[in-house]
């Protein structure tokens, strides 16, 4: 008998709390097991009455400091650390609420997201997991900046970062969901930010919550933070995680090899456009366990 990769969701709800990088107020979240062919969905319950926001690329309203995602004047914010974590884990459907705009940054990873959803429990559902099975190789490109996907027969992304500074130079990494652990090799990777734009954050009222506690700053020629790295190789794994919770917003996961050159949110948004207008390149269906 055929078997199928199954959907995944949450066994139980689980709460949280945490402070919001940019907005710096302490907000309330709850994960909720939902059903099948739900998909993760944002529900503002500070908001009452305002309808639940989808977790798919068409609502995303805004890519420069983080993705956000909006509809009918409801938004949420800094979504992409808790979107790695279900994209890392495999979970398809769960209903997240949240009590203001922003998701809380925790300790600029996705650490903390990704045991809060183990510590709820993950439970396979009856339906098959459906995915974006790619055929031919689409590109998108922005000077020396590019993401490329190619067939291949499992998830795999590769990114590779350039950055001119002597703590960071070239890096790069490849997670491959059938031999790598998520929790385990790229959960605990923060986010990082050079001193100055720290500052300069700060002085337009941006990055109120951001401090040494959840994000790796860097100096001239010295990293801030006096526990330094979680890996050698912090700054790639961080962006990688990134790309998780982008690439997640295609609403399901994709069979192919991501290979991303110096991207961000906002090249990882027009791939996902590029990509979706190309529909002679991939097609969907369930992908079988051999």
């Amino acid at each position: 008998m055929t078997r199928y990769f199954l959907q995944r969701t949450l066994a139980n709800r689980i709460s949280i709390s945490g402070t919001g990088v940019h907005s710096g107020k302490q907000t309330h979240l709850t994960l909720i097991p939902a059903p099948e062919n739900h998909g993760i969905k944002f529900r503002r319950v500070d908001l009452p009455g305002t309808q639940d926001i989808q977790a798919l690329f068409k609502l995303v309203v805004d890519t420069s400091l983080a993705t956000v995602l909006g509809t009918n004047g409801a938004i949420v914010s800094t979504i992409e650390h808790l979107m790695a974590s279900f994209a890392g884990l495999g979970i398809d459907n769960a209903l997240v609420e949240v009590d203001d705009y922003e998701i809380p940054i925790m300790d600029g990873s996705a650490k903390v997201f990704t045991r809060l959803i183990q510590n709820a429990g993950i439970v396979e559902q009856s339906a098959p997991k459906h995915f974006l099975i790619v055929k031919k190789p689409i590109q998108v490109a922005d000077n020396d900046k590019s993401v490329i996907v190619y067939p291949a027969p499992c998830f795999k992304i590769t990114c590779k970062i350039n950055f001119e500074h002597p703590l960071i130079g070239e890096q790069e990494i490849t997670f491959d969901r059938a031999k790598n652990n998520f929790e385990r090799e790229i959960s605990r990777a923060r986010t990082f930010g050079f001193i100055q734009d720290i500052e300069l954050l700060k002085k337009f009222s941006l990055g109120k919550g951001g401090s040494l506690d959840n994000a790796i700053i860097i100096d001239k020629d010295r990293i801030l933070n006096e526990e330094g790295l979680r890996y050698p190789d912090e700054f790639v794994r961080h962006k990688l995680l990134d790309s998780l919770g982008d690439f997640s917003l295609l609403g399901m996961p994709i069979q192919g090899h991501i290979v991303t050159h110096k991207s961000g949110h906002t090249l990882n948004r027009l791939f996902i456009e590029k990509f979706l207008e190309h529909k002679e390149a991939w097609e969907t269906g369930p992908a079988k366990i051999k």
